[in-house]
């Protein structure tokens, strides 16, 4: 109860802010009814959400969709609080100077209010356009990422080979069929010669699922499709009546996927074979820092000869740093997922990456490297939370591998 109290009170004082910015700059008393009625009906929405409607922490669309409209709100406060801040102490100390030293009006400037109220409005309607846009189109701007990486010591007959990898569906946020049918042909038309999904295949439930089957059925890779599963396909996040209920919705997920056709590797591994030679694919269970842990990387391995080729599918790129690179068994390429890149940063190839989320892991986004090993952060392929994207878009990643060192 303490916590909402203090969220209410300082909703009500960024809300004021805004609507003094908003006063400042227009007249027109219909915006500023306007202003006060949104204000009303997010936070309004927002409590309704995650008060009455109570699923535990099952992040539900509704619940996504009223933390996605108070976060764009209070973007919009949240830049023009520091603005006009500092705008009212400088006013202040100005006004004391004017009072108590000058004992005349000195730096009285006639529209200086109205003027810093127009700029603090200009600057906040980056962030407020930027999250509308990430709820509208963003979380559906699929990207398909190709990478190049080369290993002296791949067999040559996976020369060439090419492989898909998908990461975070979570399918109980999709809203619109057409867009995701959109991306399974996207992923189809690169035509790898197989397709490994990271996992995180709902936010909570199996059932969440059931309405994609179908569509996600259409995958196709000559050398099959295989899946890990991440920490959200535990049901971790559900207030279940009973364990037994718990594990038959675990059990119900394993179903799916494998109806799908994705071979689901629960801490095990398989070989991919060509003309004699082999790869070996492995599959643990989620482990990330600060999560489940019940990825076992050596029961993965047991079955497999050190000297083979590795790909590893671990959902959580924690995972790298704490038990993978450093082991003996040497992993050429880990593929993770996990982060969604936070759904929001900055990225122009050549030039910059950020996330806020790069303060929570080392690798968050994109190929990484060290030791002779690399991995993979897949950003997402679904969404979470926030129901967009902003500047991290969602991903369909394309490694193709080749035999040898990179040429300078």
């Amino acid at each position: 109860m303490t916590r909402w109290i203090i969220f209410i009170i300082l909703y009500i004082l960024l809300t004021v802010y805004g609507f003094q910015a908003i006063k400042t700059v227009t007249k027109q008393t219909w915006i500023h009814y306007l202003f006060i009625a949104i204000a009303v009906v997010v936070v309004g929405n927002f409590i309704l959400q995650f008060t009455v409607v109570n699923e535990g922490r099952v992040l539900s669309p509704l619940k996504s969709y009223a933390f996605g409209f108070l976060l764009t709100f209070m973007s919009l406060n949240l830049v023009l609080v520091p603005i006009l801040l500092g705008e009212d102490i400088i006013r202040g100390i100005f006004g004391l100077y004017d009072k108590f030293i000058a004992k005349k009006e000195v730096f009285h400037i006639p529209g200086r209010r109205k003027f810093i109220s127009q700029i603090g409005l200009g600057l906040a309607a980056i962030p407020f356009a930027s999250l509308l846009y990430g709820m509208y189109k963003g979380k559906y701007n699929f990207r398909v990422l190709n990478y190049t990486l080369h290993f002296e010591d791949l067999p040559e007959a996976f020369d060439g080979y090419r492989l898909t990898q998908i990461s975070d569906i979570h399918s109980g946020s999709f809203d619109n069929k057409e867009k995701i049918e959109y991306a399974i042909d996207l992923i189809n038309d690169q035509k790898s010669d197989v397709i490994l999904f990271t996992g995180d295949m709902v936010n909570n439930k199996a059932s969440e699922m059931l309405p994609w089957k179908t569509t996600f059925s259409r995958l196709k890779a000559k050398d099959g499709k295989y899946s890990v599963l991440g920490n959200h396909d535990y049901g971790d996040y559900v207030d279940w009546d009973s364990s037994a209920e718990k594990a038959k919705n675990l059990e119900d997920l394993k179903d799916i996927q494998r109806e799908i056709g994705f071979d689901l590797l629960l801490n095990e591994h398989r070989y991919l074979e060509r003309n004699g030679e082999k790869i070996a694919i492995v599959g643990v269970e989620n482990w990330g820092k600060g999560f489940k842990q019940k990825g076992d990387l050596k029961k993965a391995s047991s079955q497999i000869n050190s000297d083979d080729f590795k790909i590893l599918m671990s959902h959580d790129p924690s995972h790298w740093d704490a038990q993978v690179v450093n082991d003996t068994y040497h992993y050429h390429l880990t593929l993770s997922g996990h982060t969604h890149g936070m759904q929001f940063g900055i990225e122009i190839p050549g030039w910059i990456k950020w996330s806020p989320v790069k303060w929570r892991y080392k690798q968050w986004a994109g190929i990484y490297e060290a030791l002779g090993q690399y991995i993979n952060v897949n950003r997402g392929f679904g969404y979470l939370g926030y129901p967009g994207r902003v500047g991290i878009w969602p991903e369909i990643t394309v490694i193709e591998l080749k035999k040898g060192t990179k040429q300078a």
